[in-house]
């Protein structure tokens, strides 16, 4: 069990999907709700660029910019801030928006959708889960799904870890450059080791995935056999929303948080970015080659 430490003021309302690359100076992550990508200085001060009405994730792209998913679909940024949303995905309801992804070795980007009403707490599935080509064609990997979440990749990319948050698991999937991801199937059920709902997630360069739990303070470390390896309590959120590593050596965890549904004298912390060292490296975040 160990200990992070805030490392900004609460700067956003529902931080999400934080991301570190090179390719743009150091960490990036969303405040989603408010369509803002956020930034991290070198002195500690927090950049907002506004992209719409929703910012759901963002990463790089390997030309440089970023690519991000806004509420309905896809955006290309370009280096110089040059922002082109593509095409709507979809028009009819207005109650789905896009939340959480990630990409794959072949730097296709995959990105999950979910009800705003979080389908009432049914789990009706109604999200899916879109992957967005280098060349610009969109597809519909999966289906099914309620609150997409946390997708990672291990090692050598032959697995996937993906999260649907309302099963209280984290899946994995099979990964091949021409079939893409398959298999789908649990890897750990994370509601049997405490309180909390698995949320975003990143694997470390000895394969073990980090999970953030949203209602549990903290974030949990699994072996590759799903076995719990380690605890990182996030003292004053209960909403801890997403993980990565970053820092010169990546040998940093950045941990995200939300104060969404949070009466305003209520964990005055929550929306803080927070950080940990704690003594394993990730990997180098996989950028978009579109």
């Amino acid at each position: 069990m160990s200990t992070a430490q805030q490392l900004t003021d609460p700067v956003a309302h529902h931080a999400e999907g934080p991301c570190w690359s090179p390719r743009w100076g150091g960490l990036r992550w969303v405040d989603m709700l408010a369509g803002d990508v956020l930034s991290l200085g070198a002195d500690g001060t927090v950049g907002r660029t506004h992209v719409g009405d929703v910012a759901a994730v963002v990463r790089p792209r390997a030309g440089g910019g970023a690519v991000i998913a806004v509420e309905r679909g896809f955006a290309l940024q370009e280096a110089d801030g040059t922002l082109r949303t593509l095409p709507e995905l979809w028009g009819a309801d207005a109650g789905i928006r896009m939340n959480e992804g990630g990409c794959d070795p072949e730097g296709r980007f995959y990105c999950g959708s979910m009800a705003y009403d979080q389908d009432g707490g049914r789990g009706d599935g109604r999200g899916s889960v879109y992957r967005l080509d280098p060349d610009g064609t969109t597809t519909v990997a999966w289906g099914g799904v309620t609150i997409s979440n946390g997708l990672g990749f291990s090692p050598d990319g032959s697995r996937a870890y993906y999260v649907d948050t309302p099963t209280g698991r984290i899946d994995v999937l099979d990964h091949d450059s021409a079939t893409g991801l398959t298999g789908r199937r649990p890897f750990v059920q994370v509601t049997d080791d405490g309180p909390g709902h698995p949320d975003g997630l990143t694997v470390d360069a000895e394969g073990c995935v980090w999970v953030a739990l949203f209602g549990g303070g903290a974030v949990r470390r699994y072996t590759p056999a799903g076995v719990l390896d380690g605890v990182v309590e996030v003292p004053g959120a209960s909403q801890v929303t997403a993980v990565t590593f970053g820092g010169a050596d990546l040998d940093e965890l950045f941990i995200t948080t939300s104060r969404e549904n949070l009466p305003d004298d209520v964990e005055p912390v929550a929306g803080s970015l927070f950080t940990h060292r704690p003594g394993v490296r990730g990997l180098p975040v996989l950028p978009f080659a579109g």
